[in-house]
């Protein structure tokens, strides 16, 4: 259960550092466009240029890299997978065209291509998204979400309470963590055996887990509505915010400089050699 602690997206870091400062709105967006250029860049030149930006918004943020690398480990085993299928279902000009030991190994270039390349961008990606919740409050991150999503009122869609519910599923997560391990700690105290026998074995002994923590979750859900209902929450309509969101003179040189360096790595992408 060591590994339920490096999952750091929904947690704050909270700070006075540029990054932090900057307006929710303009890092939502700046973080909107980062995730689709990391899908979108095939070239490596174009990867490295993407991580050496995370790294100098992670100096700028004034976060440990540590803390954000120590987020990423969650997902190794995801990326494993990844790399496995992409790289012994793709087609292609075979790696090693002979049998070895009497075992044909159908991996081809462009399996190992698309392997390497998706691993890069799920790692990005998560890197990116840590960033982007380790800098920024929840309270901030509803302003944001249900300011942008403010235009789709006219079609009907509640921007108001899709931002909430996104905010709160996010906040939640560190919560349960913390909850989960607690959990893990009681049952191990009563002799509670994780991680042995077969598969079967071991799903079995998550029971003693699961149980306890769907209580706790709806626990926490119905404590957190009763909560809203007594301070008279009745939805985003007619409210009023302590913190107005307003774009600064430093939004804007984060725009200027995050439009250069996603445009140059866009363009690296489509006329660059490699």
């Amino acid at each position: 259960m060591n590994l339920l602690k490096d999952i750091t997206i929904g947690q704050y870091v909270p700070g006075e550092s540029t990054i932090h400062r900057l307006d929710p709105r303009v890092k939502i967006a700046l973080s909107a466009v980062l995730m689709v250029l990391i899908f979108v860049v095939e070239s490596y030149i174009g990867f490295a240029i993407i991580f050496g930006f995370l790294l100098l918004v992670t100096l700028l943020s004034g976060i440990q890299f540590r803390y954000v690398i120590r987020g990423l480990k969650p997902i190794l085993f995801l990326v494993l997978i990844t790399v496995v299928f992409n790289l012994f279902f793709a087609k292609g000009t075979l790696v090693v065209p002979q049998k070895i030991y009497g075992i044909s190994l159908p991996i081809t270039w462009e399996g190992l291509a698309t392997a390497v390349r998706m691993a890069i961008r799920l790692i990005l990606l998560v890197f990116s998204t840590s960033l982007l919740t380790l800098s920024t409050s929840p309270i901030q991150l509803t302003d944001a979400m249900e300011n942008l999503l403010a235009p789709f009122k006219k079609i009907g869609i509640p921007a108001h309470e899709l931002a909430m519910m996104m905010t709160i599923a996010l906040r939640f997560i560190p919560v349960l963590i913390e909850e989960t391990d607690k959990i893990f700690k009681a049952q191990r105290s009563r002799g509670a055996r994780f991680g042995r026998g077969g598969i079967i074995e071991k799903a079995k002994s998550l029971l003693p887990i699961l149980v306890p923590l769907f209580v706790h979750a709806f626990k926490h859900a119905e404590d957190l509505a009763a909560a809203m209902e007594s301070r008279c929450y009745r939805g985003g309509e007619g409210r009023t915010r302590l913190r107005q969101l307003k774009i600064t003179a430093l939004d804007g040189w984060a725009f200027l400089f995050c439009g250069i360096i996603f445009s140059f790595v866009a363009w690296w992408n489509f006329y660059g050699k490699l």
